[in-house]
């Protein structure tokens, strides 16, 4: 055998802690077989928990998802709610999980691991999207909300996500709280466990009940300006195989749309994702079942969510009876304006979020229109705590938030991302410009003849291993020491390091950063073009973000300016590429 020692005591002392026989069965199958690399993997280190909880592969060891890593983090969750939270326990925690394999019973194991350390629990018998799941946290007043879930990773993920008692993800400090909590449980075994029954006599399992649905549906109907008169409007739906499709279309039933048509092979959960490899919208070829679905029905409007629905996906019928799907910062765009041009009771002082990687077409119709712009890092959980934050101080009221990546929520129902709440607005609007004759792409046309254009452009370096991280540490240290002060003709104004929390202009001056210390760096050049260069904080990528302002000259075809910002962003990107590449 040439297993080293301390590794093997690690796998023998994570089998007698396991509570499944199937992953310690795994473990040392693997000591049987003599694979040190897969030990190695499982075993040298650990999911790290962080501010948006835990994601993994489903396996044995630490750096796996299984049910000794649940019931461990749901202790360290407990305990570091029981020294910050006054009443957490009495307050409860919200359990909900979506339809992955094990989804069910690692949300059994950390309802039995909460009651076991005192805490109501308040737990969704079913299947539950994400974001009804943050609703109810904030509709039953919890001290904190877990939701088992790995959102739209391949089928092997599942995860551990965690919000706040204020219904939004946590951020920094609670994150390494309950990190630190997480790590001084020294054993599973030693764990109190309560079970469901045992939890109902005592009081403490609570099946949360059909009102709260009730309740999130009724918020989200609340969302309607009542612009769209006419709702025969039709819509081509999938959930792909997740857990969104009774609430989407309960939901846009209420809404007023009665033809809606849903992919009969996506329709129910399924933890296989039989029919897409990878089940995110973005992804090639996640859409075609629907798209197909749109062709044979001659639908108006393609709305997809992803497994856990707080994402949404949308696409529409041209005036040329094609169908085009629109990127995540089209849908904010169209969405941000909707919402502060059409409100027919609009707020005082509204305000609309996005992160820095996202377009800036939607600071320009703020600041075009008279609302508060503000922008965070990369991750919803920023976007919500700080319309929470503003809103506490009577500063502004939220409107609308989205970030690139197909996430968006519209007002306060939901303190995160929301692909429910947010495909009723998307056919909301759709409706009521089809009343006029128009599409979701004229309305872009609209937004872009009085505001510009943004083209728009993400670029992914996918550099695995300790080589490629070594190759993204040299890049970003290189474009933080020696950054472009041009790039072909158009000059660099200034950059702003979020690492360093400074912001430097071409000439010399500096100030000050305000959000969190992040590797991130935006680079701002002249016309309202922007670069964003960043790794990913989940896989062994580093990422590009490139934006182009263009305005259209007059006489000049929409069409045309676009090319123009598409040729102009080229040139762009392949100067900075160049510069990148340098080290």
């Amino acid at each position: 055998m040439t297993i080293a020692p301390d590794l093997l005591a690690r796998v023998f002392a994570f089998v007698a802690d396991d509570p499944d026989r199937d992953t310690a069965r795994e473990a040392l199958d693997l000591v049987a077989n003599d694979d040190q690399a897969a030990l190695a993997d499982r075993f040298d280190g650990r999911l790290e928990f962080g501010t948006a909880g835990l994601r993994g592969v489903i396996g044995a060891g630490p750096n796996r998802m299984n049910r000794a890593v649940v019931r461990k983090t749901t202790a360290g969750l407990c305990a570091y709610l029981l020294r910050t939270v006054p009443h957490a326990h009495a307050r409860g925690l919200v359990i909900a999980r979506d339809g992955r394999r094990l989804s069910d019973v690692f949300a059994r194991d950390a309802a039995r691991v909460a009651t076991g350390m005192g805490f109501l629990v308040h737990f969704f018998e079913e299947p539950t999207p994400t974001p009804v799941c943050a609703f109810a946290v904030k509709d039953l007043g919890a001290a904190a909300g877990v939701m088992i879930t790995a959102s739209h990773n391949p089928p092997e993920y599942n995860g551990y996500k965690v919000y706040w008692g204020n219904a939004a993800q946590i951020v920094p400090p609670h994150d390494r709280g309950i990190a630190q909590a997480i790590d001084a449980i020294a054993s599973v075994k030693d764990l109190a466990l309560v079970d469901r029954e045992a939890g109902r006599l005592m009081g403490l399992y609570l099946p949360v009940l059909a009102d709260v649905e009730e309740r999130y549906c009724q918020a989200v109907q609340a969302l309607d300006f009542g612009l769209a008169k006419d709702r025969s409007l039709s819509i081509a739906y999938t959930p792909l195989h997740g857990v969104g499709g009774r609430f989407a279309q309960r939901v846009l039933r209420d809404a007023g749309f009665e033809n809606v048509f849903v992919v009969d092979r996506q329709a129910e959960p399924d933890a296989a994702f039989p029919t897409v490899r990878f089940p995110n919208p973005e992804e090639p070829g996640a859409m075609d079942l629907v798209l197909a679905l749109a062709r044979e029905k001659q639908a108006d409007l393609v709305i997809a969510n992803d497994p856990d629905a707080d994402r949404i996906a949308v696409g529409y019928r041209s005036r040329g009876g094609e169908y085009l799907l629109l990127s995540g910062n089209d849908v904010g765009t169209l969405l941000g304006h909707h919402r502060l041009v059409e409100d027919p009771r609009p707020p005082k002082n509204p305000l609309v979020v996005t992160t820095v990687v996202s377009s800036p077409m939607l600071g320009h119709l703020a600041a075009t229109l008279g609302a508060r712009y503000e922008e965070t890092l990369t991750g919803f959980k920023w976007i919500a705590n700080r319309a929470i934050e503003l809103e506490a101080k009577g500063e502004a009221a939220f409107v609308f938030g989205y970030e690139e990546a197909l996430g968006a929520t519209v007002g306060d129902v939901v303190r995160d991302k929301d692909g429910i709440g947010s495909a009723v607005v998307v056919a909301l609007l759709a409706a009521f410009l089809k009343t006029r004759g128009q599409t979701l792409g004229d309305r872009l046309d609209e937004i872009a003849r009085r505001f510009g254009i943004y083209v728009s452009r993400q670029h992914n370096e996918a550099l695995p291993g300790a080589s490629g991280a070594a190759a993204i540490r040299a890049m970003m240290e290189g474009l933080r020491s020696r950054p472009p002060k041009a790039l072909g003709v158009t000059e660099v104004l200034s950059v702003r390091d979020f690492l360093a929390g400074e912001k430097r202009f071409a000439d010399g001056r500096t100030e000050a950063l305000t959000l969190p210390k992040s590797n991130v760096l935006t680079f701002d050049l002249e016309g309202g073009d922007r670069i964003v260069a960043r790794p990913s904080g989940t896989e062994p990528k580093i990422k590009f973000y490139f934006d182009v302002r263009v305005t259209p000259g007059h006489g000049e075809s929409l069409d045309d300016a676009r090319a123009r910002g598409k040729a102009k962003l080229q040139a762009i990107q392949d100067a900075f590429l160049a510069v990148a590449h340098q080290g």
